[in-house]
């Protein structure tokens, strides 16, 4: 197995909100890549002391571990469990009902000898290629169909579109979330390898169009990870001024990647 991880936050003033992992267990046997964007507040009270990083931190570490150490469970338990276990550690002194309580994007994929799963929420990606080359995108389409009324930014939803019915849901404080995230399972022979993107890495697809997700994953396997997310730089750098591209609320987005050949 040879795995890929590159995470860059958007701006050097700014800590990363995205969270990467690859987790392998004990046995060998198998093994996981995790992928968390936390979602950036608008400026004001959140209701939470605890910052985006430290939330995705610490949902991101207990999904890793619970992935590969509970074997028998399901993705969407495993997601319900980091999740409960989150928000344990600061509901003591947050107020987790406020709607911008610290959240976060979710992409999981776990494989092994016969099957390899997969769990997508909100917005981040995964790509999926087969031995054959043919690459399949997982996602969750949700927050792309909304009408853009109800949307301030790409970053910033509107509260009634946010965690409802109708609208989209992120990872927050509510273990239920994870019975509404794009599920699925892949006969292990059937994927040579993967990727999990954040939305900021995501973009030389979904915001500046240079290519499909098969010529994303072929950068990737052919150049690496390193590479994809400095081309989304330097496309953003281009369109600093003319904001050419639509539905992109910041010049720089944290950008992180996963990639996997299985």
């Amino acid at each position: 197995m040879r795995t890929e991880v590159v995470s860059e936050p958007g701006v050097t003033d700014r800590p990363n909100e995205d969270f990467a992992g690859v987790g392998v267990p004990a046995s060998g046997q198998g093994g996981c890549a995790i992928v968390l964007d936390g979602v950036t507040p608008p400026e004001g009270a959140t209701g939470c002391l605890h910052s985006v990083p430290w939330f995705t931190a610490r949902l991101g570490g207990a999904l890793t571990e619970l992935t590969v150490s509970n074997l028998d469970l399901t993705l969407p338990d495993i997601l319900s469990t980091a999740i409960a276990r989150t928000a344990a550690a600061h509901a003591s002194t947050c107020d987790l009902s406020h709607p911008r309580t610290p959240q976060a994007t979710i992409v999981v994929a776990r494989w092994s000898a016969e099957s390899v799963e997969h769990l997508v929420l909100s917005d981040s990606a995964l790509l999926l290629e087969s031995p054959e080359g043919a690459v399949t995108a997982v996602l969750d389409d949700r927050i792309s169909r909304l009408p853009r009324a109800s949307l301030v930014s790409d970053a910033v939803a509107d509260a009634t579109v946010r965690n409802r019915e109708g609208g989209f849901f992120t990872a927050a404080a509510d273990p239920s979330v994870a019975a509404r995230a794009v599920t699925g399972t892949v006969p292990r022979h059937r994927v040579r390898a993967l990727a999990a993107l954040t939305d900021g890495a995501a973009r030389w697809v979904e915001k500046f169009h240079q290519g499909d997700w098969a010529d994303c994953f072929t950068l990737m396997r052919e150049e690496g990870a390193r590479a994809l997310v400095d081309r989304v730089r330097a496309l953003e750098a281009a369109d600093r001024e003319e904001r050419a591209f639509l539905r992109r609320s910041k010049t720089h987005d944290d950008a992180t990647v996963v990639y996997a050949e299985l």
